[in-house]
């Protein structure tokens, strides 16, 4: 027998059903492209449906049932939507998808497809806030997006770096600072790199051993939708498909082919509803922990390596020096991603590395001499 807990959860759970119906279906009656339109009216139809499945779930709790209006908010945000447009509606729409694409994952009471429908009007959504009109595009310039991974990985490459460098080039002159022996600043310096890198290292291999786990969980239950519910599954597809911009007929036909084949359905569903690579599941946790570690330790050994051959304010000179240049290199290598002045970038990834060293030095001179006998 549900408790009162569930019957709560059962009515606001038909509360956001309604809403989301009711935004839909506006958004289908004013929306000019047809393509859009018709996705907006599935969308309705499939929030519609949900709601049904939890007013029957409070029927059989004995609860009646009473015709739920759409709430304020909703009534607003239609209101809105039929008075600047359709394009207004949207990111507000797919932040909720976005936000709620789990929320019937583990919940009781809810049907086998509840929670990928979630997940797919996530995707849809993202695939249409993503472009500047989804109408008339083509399945090809849509796949790619947010696919990056040269630029993902060249950006680890410059973050990593840069995080090595002006952690241990702060730890090198506070050291310095000290007035400490060389020795000991080498010492100090190289501590610095393999601590730095091997925690690096150990955090990305936990990042991505993680994700993939996660990956693996999540395309175990999309083979499982699959197979228990493949015209569901069929559907979803076809509205990602329409949402590119494929037609009602054609995004169905194209859906109803890939469904065909167990394993080109999982794969397919994996890329187009979990927006992942099911033969990559994130990459390589080994790889990406040795690219960590040799990244972090290659920015780290700039500011140690004059202080394996000189002393004293030359070494300290040295390492200044060196670890300008490459703060500068990585400030350069920083604008590949962000298209700004490479002098602008460059010098003030300098000032604020230099800063950091600066600061620690003078910590360093200041514990140092109190300390002193």
């Amino acid at each position: 027998m549900p408790s009162r807990s569930d019957i709560a959860r059962y009515r606001a759970n038909i509360q956001d059903e309604v809403d989301s119906a009711a935004i839909y279906r506006s958004m289908a009656s004013n929306e000019r492209d047809p393509h859009l339109a018709r996705v907006y009216a599935r969308l309705a139809e499939v929030e519609e449906r949900h709601a049904a499945a939890w007013e029957t779930e409070l029927a059989k709790a004995g609860v009646r049932v009473h015709p739920t209006k759409p709430s304020l908010r909703s009534r607003i945000l239609i209101r809105l939507g039929r008075r600047f447009g359709t394009r207004f509606l949207v990111p507000v729409v797919a932040t909720v998808e976005r936000l709620n694409r789990r929320a019937y994952d583990n919940q009781q009471g809810a049907t086998k497809t509840m929670g990928s429908e979630e997940r797919s009007h996530a995707r849809v959504l993202e695939l249409i806030t993503g472009g500047s009109g989804a109408g008339g595009a083509t399945v090809a310039r849509l796949e790619g997006r947010h696919r990056d991974v040269g630029g993902n990985a060249l950006r680890a490459a410059v973050l990593g770096a840069n995080d090595g460098l002006v952690s241990n080039l702060s730890l090198v002159m506070g050291v310095a600072g000290a007035a400490m022996s060389p020795h000991a600043v080498l010492v100090t310096g190289l501590a610095g790199l393999l601590a730095g890198a091997s925690s690096m290292a150990m955090g990305e291999w936990i990042a991505v051993q993680s994700s993939r786990e996660l990956y693996e969980k999540q395309v175990g239950v999309e083979e499982s939708e699959i197979a228990t519910a493949p015209e569901e599954e069929a559907e979803e597809l076809a509205l990602i498909y329409m949402a590119k911009g494929l037609p009602d007929a054609q995004a169905h036909e194209f859906a109803s082919r890939i469904m065909a084949n167990g394993k080109t359905a999982l794969e397919t569903m994996a890329r187009e509803e979990l927006g992942m690579d099911p033969d990559d599941l994130g990459g390589s946790p080994w790889t990406a922990a040795g690219g960590s570690f040799v990244l972090f330790a290659a920015g780290a050994a700039v500011p140690v390596l004059p202080f394996t051959f000189a002393e004293g304010m030359r070494a300290i000179s040295m390492s200044v020096a060196l670890s300008g240049v490459a703060l500068v290199a990585i400030g350069a290598g920083i604008t590949l991603f962000t298209g700004r002045s490479v002098w602008a970038t460059g010098l003030r990834q300098l000032a604020f590395g230099l800063g950091a060293a600066g600061l620690t030095f003078a910590i360093g001179r200041i514990v140092g001499v109190s300390v002193a006998p």
